[in-house]
């Protein structure tokens, strides 16, 4: 997906959501866990809430944020790219008003040789049309 498409418009922003997971191909990853780092862009219009001031007009952050700690730290995935997607597909589902949705999810402590902030993915989701 080009990411143009999704990049205009209205969007609740999400940064630097940590959990703690189970998710890797290793199997000190799954006993063990490691911590994990989203961002969260999930496109949606936002006229109506800022014109009423009424969160019934939008979509909740705490809620978003609910469903992503419950992936992140439910039941275990080999690859970061299962984990995002099931977070994104999770998000679509439950609140139609996200037309489309981005999500950037990272291993804090990875090991590597080398210094590092973190190593992850990001994906783009729209919504099935």
């Amino acid at each position: 997906m080009d990411d143009g498409e999704i990049s205009k418009g209205d969007k609740l922003i999400m940064r630097g959501l940590k959990f703690h997971g189970y998710h890797g191909v290793h199997e000190a990853e799954k006993k063990l866990g490691q911590k994990f780092l989203v961002d969260i862009d999930a496109w949606l219009d936002l006229k109506k809430a800022g014109e009423t001031d009424n969160l019934n007009d939008t979509v909740s952050y705490f809620e978003i944020y609910r469903l992503v700690k419950g992936v992140v730290e439910g039941p275990s995935h080999n690859l970061l790219e299962s984990v995002a997607n099931t977070i994104a597909c999770s998000i679509l589902t439950a609140y139609p008003p996200i037309t489309a949705l981005r999500v950037k999810l990272g291993k804090l402590h990875v090991a590597v040789q080398g210094t590092i902030d973190y190593l992850g993915v990001e994906i783009y989701r729209n919504r099935p049309k």
